[in-house]
């Protein structure tokens, strides 16, 4: 690990020097937004441009890292918003909802998504085999009682890459403007009318 720089508080560890990276890189987002570079997040940090790319191959990357260090805290305010709801295919319609409205409104995760940042790797990362794990948790932490409704495991993951896949295809599509009252019933005939399908046993799971 370089030891100098660092505005004179050299970090212990990668781990620490990472994570100071990020928050840097969080403060300079926060002032320049899209136009963030590594030299910004440098001078920030009072370091070298070396010394970030030695953690970071580079803007991309950064970038990324970032937006997955504050996945979690965009997805805990999902959840809250779904708090009370308990009808398998409201859920699933109101969490895409929130999931679109937070990410319009988050200027480290939705970052990555906006038009002019969006590149191949991040779009076919939404349905890689990371995310359909992770969709799957969190399609389980729902207040859905699955497995009364009708749903099996393999029901499930089908609900979770038809989550990964509807969310893809929205962020996609810039050109829409589909918000509030107007993406809830466009959502609801979408992934709704599938979820209930499947569980009736009308859609076969893979």
């Amino acid at each position: 690990m370089r030891t100098h720089g660092w505005s004179g508080r050299v970090p212990v560890n990668d781990a620490e020097a990472v994570a100071r990276i990020l928050a840097a890189t969080r403060a300079t987002i926060d002032r320049r937004g899209t136009a963030t570079s590594i030299a910004d997040v440098a001078r920030e940090l009072g370091v070298t441009r070396q010394t970030v790319y030695r953690y970071f191959s580079g803007t991309e990357e950064l970038l990324s890292a970032t937006a997955l260090d504050a996945v979690e805290g965009l997805l805990e305010r999902v959840m809250t918003r779904l708090t009370g709801i308990t009808e398998p295919d409201a859920a699933l319609v109101e969490g895409i909802a929130a999931v679109l409205e937070e990410l319009a409104e988050d200027d480290y995760v939705g970052l990555l998504l906006r038009a002019d940042k969006l590149s191949v790797p991040v779009v076919g990362g939404f349905t890689s085999d990371d995310a359909r794990r992770f969709a799957r948790t969190m399609v389980e932490r729902l207040e859905v009682d699955w497995a009364s409704r009708g749903y099996d495991d393999s029901a499930l993951d089908l609900i979770a890459e038809i989550v990964l896949r509807t969310l893809q295809s929205m962020v996609l599509d810039v050109m829409s403007h589909r918000t509030g009252a107007e993406l809830r019933p466009f959502l609801d005939a979408w992934t709704g009318a599938a979820v209930r399908e499947l569980a009736r046993g009308d859609v076969a799971a893979p």
